[in-house]
């Protein structure tokens, strides 16, 4: 989960980069081509390679598929209009969403203090966001951003769900096949022929979205939402050492702070969360 949340991070930044000269659905569309194109060469120099790819449950497989299109296409348009903190501020809305549509769809029991923690873990991230948060706002991009929160849960019900189909090369198949040709024709229409860094760029998202995905199916087939829920506001942190390391910001004390709260919250949430 950890794992995941890491790559998100790096894959929210170099997609709000993107966002300034290519439209959602080259991106979506670059993402799952690559994606493919990686599943493919695995698969040639080792044959099976991931394991097989036959579904038992293709209605589901779609759905997730759907879903994940969903989440990205979302997070995109949001980050697109808005400051990162902001933009994280409603993303941190998918950990409350995901125990509610695991306690009504999936009838898992979620612990109340899974709930507490993801509380603390939201304050701690009102502490470090609400210096740099701007008086007004795009509600379009808010709107997209709580979309792609709620498709985002959706995908880690479905990843639990599906938790009896496991295999990388199941994962990324049904991600991308029925994904690459619904954006496909949307992408043609919107195409500008990027140059050799946007395209390494445009073909990290590809890497970085795999890796997260694979990522987020194993860890919801190992643990419930209370226990990876909280988890989530880690990516908080993750950002923070972005700031620090790539670009040398040192964020303001509260920023550290809130870090703080949201680490304390991650791990007392492993303590006490069944």
């Amino acid at each position: 989960m950890l794992a995941a949340l890491a790559l998100f991070a790096v894959l929210d930044a170099n997609s709000k980069v993107l966002s300034g000269g290519y439209h959602v659905s080259q991106v979506l569309a670059f993402r799952y081509a690559v994606l493919l194109a990686l599943l493919g060469a695995a698969r040639l120099a080792r044959p099976r390679a991931g394991g097989g790819v036959a579904t038992r449950r293709p209605w589901a497989q779609l759905l997730r598929s759907a879903f994940m299109v969903g989440s990205g296409a979302g997070f995109f348009l949001s980050l697109r209009e808005l400051p990162l903190a902001e933009g994280y501020l409603v993303y941190f809305t998918a950990p409350f969403m995901l125990l509610a549509l695991f306690r009504v769809l999936l009838k898992e029991p979620v612990a109340a203090t899974a709930w507490i923690w993801c509380g603390v873990g939201f304050l701690g991230v009102l502490v470090a966001l609400s210096p740099g948060l701007s008086a007004g706002g795009a509600w379009a991009a808010y709107a997209w951003g709580l979309m792609g929160s709620f498709c985002h849960a959706m995908v880690l019900v479905m990843n639990r769900s599906l938790r009896d189909e496991p295999g990388m090369a199941r994962v990324i198949f049904w991600s991308a096949v029925p994904a690459l040709p619904a954006l496909l024709p949307w992408a043609a229409t919107e195409w500008v022929t990027p140059s050799w860094g946007d395209a390494a760029a445009l073909s990290a998202n590809g890497v970085l979205a795999g890796g997260a995905t694979l990522c987020l199916a194993s860890a919801f087939r190992h643990a419930s939402a209370g226990r990876l829920a909280p988890l989530e506001f880690s990516a908080l942190v993750f950002a923070v050492i972005a700031d620090v390391t790539v670009w040398g910001v040192w964020p303001p004390l509260l920023v550290w702070v809130g870090a703080g709260v949201v680490t304390f919250a991650g791990i007392m949430a492993q303590r006490r969360t069944g």
